[in-house]
């Protein structure tokens, strides 16, 4: 599944530092790897740091994207609806 994404590079956890089930499977797809090395790996392998740590405003978004009730429990019926909501929400954060 994640060799399929139109991504040209993904940033993923530790938890995704499986070299031939995900690694190797994103680089013969032609995608840039940004997973760092678990610490139990024998050969600890190069990635950036930089681009690593860009990951974590992505989280904060949606973690604050999570505290709004009807986005975290999804209480709108239709796709166009949640949509307009998270709009909605997402530009409220942006302005605070």
């Amino acid at each position: 599944m994640l060799p399929d994404t139109p991504a040209a590079t993904v940033i993923a956890d530790k938890a995704y530092d499986a070299q031939e089930r995900v690694i190797d499977a994103l680089q013969n797809a032609g995608k840039g790897v940004v997973i760092p090395p678990k610490a139990c790996r024998k050969q600890p392998r190069e990635y950036d740091k930089h681009l690593y740590r860009a990951r974590h405003l992505i989280e904060q978004f949606f973690n604050k994207l999570k505290q709004y009730r009807s986005i975290a429990t999804r209480y709108d019926k239709t796709a166009r609806n949640f949509l307009g909501a998270i709009h909605l929400a997402a530009a409220v954060i942006w302005l605070n």
